[in-house]
């Protein structure tokens, strides 16, 4: 088996590499940092945001249900703001899925 170098985890990411991670723009992650109360990014001195990998879990799980599962942003919020713990279970299921996809048809490709 091939030697596969572990991804690097930083402690805080830029605005702009978080928008490049989820494909959206920044002023989206703006209008949601303001729209949901699960997001609080930490500022620098400059008042540059920087979120955590905690952060951009949230933000991956408001993505999901707003761009994937086409919700509202209300609907979202209610949500998030009633079945938290329900929501996440089923947020970490489907990333979980979605690897074991990708590694699937990896694997078709290299037959």
């Amino acid at each position: 088996m091939p030697y596969v170098e572990k991804k690097v985890e930083k402690l805080y990411y830029p605005i702009g590499e978080v928008a490049e991670m989820l494909g959206v723009p920044i002023s989206t992650i703006r209008f949601w940092e303001n729209e949901f109360t699960v997001l609080k990014p930490m500022k620098n001195k400059k008042g540059n945001r920087l979120f955590t990998p905690s952060d951009i879990k949230n933000l991956r799980i408001i993505h999901h249900l707003v761009k994937e599962e086409g919700m509202t942003l209300s609907g979202a919020k209610k949500r998030l703001s009633e079945k938290w713990d329900e929501t996440d279970y089923k947020f970490e299921i489907n990333e979980s899925l979605e690897k074991i996809k990708s590694m699937l048809l990896d694997i078709r490709d290299n037959i």
